[in-house]
């Protein structure tokens, strides 16, 4: 059978192991201008730019010169659902919730509605050279459909998950825990590993969900072990005490999932803000993922994550726009806002580290890093290319720059969807 065939060069950035890493030198991480062989969506291998594959005699070189090509963005944390209401005015978390998410989410029993925002969603995301993210859908069925439905035409690697919610929300957005289990067996069913799609348990918050709904959940885990389970925690100090009200036996936070069975490795928390000591202790030895959401966290005026001391924890780390609490669905504006809120911790990230947590640090919070995140042999040519001089303004302080990060940063902290030169899904440019 006859095999598609790519070559694509320019100044490639990958990853050998995380920045965050106590012994890393960022003297070995070399950014040269190389050929990257792809065979059918997936990287064959990556060579000097004089290299010569036979097997790829008469294929034309796509040539970007000093453009810099990463892996596609990987954001890490999503409600796709509230696409159409990006930077709505709101005070506080729960004020928001009901203002705005609730009224938009009930539309998403509408198929056809929940079709147009995800494929909406999914145009977005790739105008800003994001190529996989990990989806919270509303209690609709439908909208966990419309959502791979629209990620599967462009052959998208994405995580997804129905919304599970049987208390303090409208009647018309509360499922039961035994429906919750219902359905959310039925889609996993459906569609985990179906294509690149790959299905995420998805209680909202333990505020929303009754303790039988978090137990069904956590059975529905047991049962299916390798999917993921994503939730939010500690986001809001307010939201804190609610569930201290809600819950006046659990220890802290955390302890109302791992009490249902809702805490392990494979468990992806977002925000994680707020975060106790002993949380932080079970956190760290189950091996879990914390997701940060920094320009959702600085918009509602959630808080500070401590990156310094979550990633020294050995905890998982990724990075999320959380749309659309997060107000931009640029993965560059949401570095570029994790970058500031480090400043107010006392933490300069680096440009190797902010761009690691956008990419192969998110595709290991999602346990993806295997296929995505990273230009590596063997793994799925999802790429962003960028141009740092996508401005004026960019591109006079890029040319002053003494090495390529700081050639880089302008982009990391004034680029936008001007930055992207082309995005890439499995080979195919979109």
């Amino acid at each position: 059978m006859s095999k598609n065939r790519n070559i694509i060069e320019g100044r490639i950035l990958s990853f050998d192991k995380s920045p965050f890493s106590k012994d890393f030198d960022l003297s070995s991480l070399k950014i040269d201008k190389k050929r990257i062989f792809i065979i059918d969506g997936i990287i064959e291998s990556i060579e000097p730019v004089n290299f010569i594959n036979p097997e790829f005699q008469d294929i034309e070189i796509i040539d970007y010169g000093d453009h810099l090509i990463s892996a596609g963005f990987v954001d890490a944390h999503v409600h796709y659902p509230q696409t159409a209401i990006i930077a709505s005015w709101g005070k506080r978390l729960i004020d928001w919730l009901n203002t705005y998410t609730f009224p938009e989410e009930m539309r998403f029993s509408n198929l056809n509605y929940a079709s147009e925002i995800a494929a909406r969603y999914i145009d977005f995301s790739l105008s800003n050279g994001t190529t996989t993210m990990a989806s919270y859908c509303t209690i609709h069925p439908e909208s966990v459909d419309a959502f791979f439905k629209s990620a599967a035409v462009k052959n998208m690697c994405v995580v997804g998950g129905k919304t599970c919610m049987d208390r303090n929300a409208p009647g018309d957005l509360c499922d039961s825990a035994k429906s919750a289990y219902d359905d959310s067996k039925a889609l996993l069913q459906k569609w985990h590993h179906k294509g690149r799609a790959h299905y995420a348990i998805t209680p909202r918050f333990s505020p929303t969900s009754t303790p039988d709904q978090l137990l069904a959940l956590g059975s529905l885990w047991s049962e299916f072990p390798e999917c993921l389970m994503q939730t939010h925690l500690s986001e809001q100090v307010d939201e804190i005490d609610w569930v201290r009200k809600l819950f006046p036996k659990a220890r802290d936070y955390l302890d109302t999932y791992e009490t249902f069975g809702l805490l392990g490795e494979r468990g992806v928390y977002g925000h994680a803000i707020h975060l106790e000591a002993r949380e932080i202790d079970r956190l760290s030895e189950v091996g879990a993922s914390l997701i940060h959401c920094p320009t959702s966290n600085t918009f509602i005026g959630s808080g500070l994550f401590n990156m310094e001391d979550l990633t020294s924890r050995s905890l998982k780390v990724g990075l999320a726009s959380d749309i659309g609490g997060g107000s931009s669905f640029s993965m560059l504006r949401t570095m570029a806002v994790a970058y500031e809120v480090a400043q107010l911790r006392g933490l300069a990230l680096h440009p190797s580290q902010l761009m690691w947590l956008a990419t192969q640090g998110s595709a290991k919070a999602l346990h993806l890093d295997n296929q995505i995140g990273n230009i590596a042999p063997g793994m799925a040519a999802d790429l962003v290319v960028l141009d740092l001089s996508s401005t004026p303004t960019i591109s006079q302080r890029s040319a002053r720059a003494n090495d390529v990060w700081e050639e880089l940063f302008p982009t990391i902290m004034m680029g936008d969807d001007r930055a992207i030169a082309a995005t890439y899904v499995a080979g195919k440019k979109i």
